[in-house]
């Protein structure tokens, strides 16, 4: 890597990677949201520093093409987020963002990149076990009542313009969310945390226990707080973001 790459800003982050952290927590955000679905977490974390990713068609990246299918958005990713592998790392996902994680991470091994030293899935089923989801089947007038709540929980109201564009987003990320399929468990090379918020009334705590198929080192956290308790950083979520260094 040379000094002019360390320097050049990439669109997948809204900031470049400090040099000075001695780990990184790479943050995938969930269906029709983007990297500010972060804000309100610490840029650092116990010298771990936060890393949102910003995905093409949102955002400040609305004006970009969507990636379409979660292979295409770990294809393209890969490029932009190697030269940031240089030091320890975890992943987090978030719903959707589990998944995009998870299959990252397969893409990072399968080319002879580093692999984090976690996964960290918060909300989300195993891979292969996803056929409850109920965002799968909502209509678009559900959706967007749901987009409405989403933006409330993180203290936003929403004009009716932003409101449709933000549902144009949600509609391509759903679509890519449903094209996505992994019939089968396929392991990674890194311990998996799983995370359960205990007021979530869309994930079962009990179908969580399929993710011990994809490593040889699982464990479930619960974590108190509804579906979108992760956006304030609780405490004791920021315990896990960190708590792979010493493990």
């Amino acid at each position: 890597m040379t000094a002019g790459s360390a320097v050049r800003r990439s669109p997948w982050f809204l900031r470049n990677p400090s040099l000075e952290r001695s780990a990184r927590v790479f943050c995938f955000p969930y269906s029709g949201a983007g990297a500010s679905t972060f804000h309100a977490w610490p840029t650092v974390i116990d010298d771990v520093e936060v890393c949102p990713l910003q995905f093409p068609g949102r955002e400040n990246r609305m004006g970009e093409t969507h990636y379409r299918t979660y292979g295409n958005l770990t294809a393209d990713l890969i490029e932009p987020l190697a030269p940031h592998l240089d030091r320890p790392y975890a992943f987090f996902g978030h719903c959707s963002g589990a998944l995009q994680a998870f299959e990252t991470v397969l893409v990072l091994a399968a080319a002879g990149l580093r692999t984090p030293e976690r996964l960290i899935v918060s909300g989300q089923v195993a891979p292969h076990d996803r056929g409850h989801d109920r965002m799968l089947t909502m209509s678009e007038l559900e959706l967007r009542a749901e987009l409405e709540s989403m933006a409330r929980i993180r203290g936003i109201e929403l004009r009716a313009d932003m409101l449709d564009m933000g549902l144009a987003v949600l509609c391509r990320d759903r679509a890519a969310h449903a094209e996505y399929h992994r019939p089968e468990p396929a392991e990674v090379p890194c311990p998996i945390t799983v995370l359960h918020w205990r007021d979530d009334p869309d994930v079962d705590y009990g179908r969580l226990k399929e993710w011990h198929r994809y490593s040889d080192s699982v464990d479930i956290h619960v974590i108190d707080g509804g579906r979108y308790g992760f956006l304030d950083a609780p405490e004791a979520l920021t315990a896990l973001l960190t708590g792979w260094r010493q493990a």
